[in-house]
């Protein structure tokens, strides 16, 4: 009978860093993405409770996709705007 490995073994005695690793993502990191999915689902339940008045809708709508905006930008560059903040020279 053959050995059949689906993944290389990996040692993740040390915890949660060691899995941040193998994932590609620090913990600010996944923090920052999990901001991103909470505003965006925030943005979509407003695009979802627009009302049938056509001036309102128009005012709500935009400023859900503006919001849908900020949490795209936030997914894909947030730890890219973070790092300079978390990264204090003492």
């Amino acid at each position: 009978m053959r050995n059949l490995f689906i993944a290389a073994p990996v040692d993740m005695s040390t915890g949660f860093k060691d899995f941040f690793d193998t994932i590609g993502l620090t913990g600010g990191g996944l923090v920052t993405k999990g901001i991103a999915a909470v505003i965006a689902i925030i943005a979509l339940r407003m695009l979802l409770q627009l009302s049938g008045d056509p001036k309102g809708a128009l005012r709500k709508g935009s400023m859900a996709v503006g919001t849908l905006f900020v949490a795209v930008v936030l997914a894909l560059y947030g730890d890219t705007l973070f790092s300079t903040v978390t990264e204090a020279k003492g």
